[in-house]
């Protein structure tokens, strides 16, 4: 298990309910226990990494324990902060006749489906870019699967996007330099915008591809659903060359749990182990218990994250 101790960065995913926010809240203070310091991020709409700490979390860097900070991402914060951002951009370069209404495109843009992804991707590529340096560990605790994957793969998306954009805009000022018949090439902010946006996917996507550097986990419960939608999504995220090397598997029944109840359930738990080590052969697997009590106050944390010191970093 020790690449998890040597990946700076970590995407922890997983469908909702198998416990993937206390996973990698438990994740990064195991880490910070080992002296590492470290940033835990929330990009869940859903956000409980406050509740999970017992402490407001905001979406600037908050101290919550020794060598620990976290991030929550707001989504809707982050998409108007994304939007003033573009109309920013675009002042002086639109004659002052158009701006309300292409102001009021952009406006409606923003309420398009993706619009949210592309301004948290945006938050991430900062957080990723800005603070990898003072960080030993980034552990990001995404939003429900499918969410995740469309999360991963919009570097390789948004890449061809602005590709293609930057190859009109080069066509437009070859023609504008042909009008002119001075040959001098024309001076395109817009261009040099999506050069910088193109500049910083390429480095957040070199990163991300790094296996090295970054690592993705997934967290599941031995149960139907959880299995295939994990299967699901190491299958679409490996054709982006993004492999998916650990699963924990969550709240395993513990030997000692007694009763006809239970024995019958873990029949039946048995079963799905065993599916889930046929089926992910090439994932390293590391097994939570179920606990008696919930992981609701900061000592049952301590308890996970210490169990997961000793299954990750030895």
């Amino acid at each position: 298990m020790n690449h998890l101790s040597e990946n700076q960065i970590l995407f922890v995913g997983g469908k909702g309910g198998v416990g993937k926010s206390t996973t990698s809240a438990a994740m990064a203070m195991a880490f910070a226990r080992e002296g590492f310091k470290t940033l835990v991020v929330s990009t869940d709409p859903a956000h409980n990494l406050g509740d999970i700490f017992h402490k407001k979390v905001s979406h600037e860097k908050t101290k919550l324990q020794e060598n620990l900070w976290g991030i929550e991402v707001d989504p809707a914060r982050e998409s108007k902060r994304y939007i003033e951002g573009v109309k920013e951009n675009l002042q002086g370069l639109v004659k002052s006749k158009m701006i309300e209404e292409v102001h009021r495109q952009i406006d409606m843009a923003s309420a398009s489906p993706g619009a949210d992804e592309a301004a948290l991707f945006d938050r991430l590529i900062s957080i990723i870019l800005d603070e990898a340096e003072d960080f030993d560990k980034i552990v990001f605790d995404t939003a429900p699967t499918g969410h995740t994957v469309r999360l991963l793969t919009l570097p390789e998306l948004m890449g061809v996007w602005i590709d293609g954009m930057l190859e009109r805009r080069k066509k437009i000022n070859d023609n504008y330099t042909q009008l002119l018949n001075d040959g001098d090439p024309v001076d395109d902010p817009i261009y040099d915008i999506l050069q910088k946006r193109k500049e910083k996917f390429a480095a957040v996507r070199e990163i991300i591809l790094d296996e090295e550097r970054t690592g993705f986990i997934f967290v599941l419960i031995p149960e139907r659903l959880p299995i295939l939608e994990t299967k699901q999504a190491i299958q679409q995220l490996g054709k982006h060359d993004l492999p998916v090397h650990t699963l924990v598997v969550n709240k395993v029944l513990p030997n000692y749990a007694d009763g006809i109840f239970l024995e019958k359930r873990r029949q039946q738990e048995k079963t799905y182990l065993n599916e889930i080590e046929r089926t992910f052969v090439k994932q390293d697997l590391i097994q939570v218990p179920l606990y008696e009590e919930d992981v609701s106050d900061l000592e049952k944390l301590g308890v996970f994250a210490d169990q997961l010191r000793h299954m990750v970093m030895v």
